[in-house]
């Protein structure tokens, strides 16, 4: 693999779209529905992962100037 200039390019971030995507389409469901809380708890955490691997990626970046 090249030189990557953006975290959309990190294979690793493109798994962790489809996984958070696949967490939504779940957590649209009648049980996550009466369970706001959960289904909240469930949804920031799968965003949380894309976050941090975005945030280390710009950490490496800026390591590297």
């Amino acid at each position: 693999m090249g030189k990557v200039n953006r975290f959309e390019e990190l294979e690793v971030w493109q798994e962790a779209r489809k996984i958070a995507s696949g967490v939504y389409q779940l957590t649209f469901n009648e049980g996550f529905n009466r369970d706001f809380s959960l289904m909240d708890q469930i949804r920031r955490s799968v965003i949380s992962v894309m976050a941090n691997i975005a945030e280390g990626f710009h950490r490496v970046q800026i390591e590297n100037l």
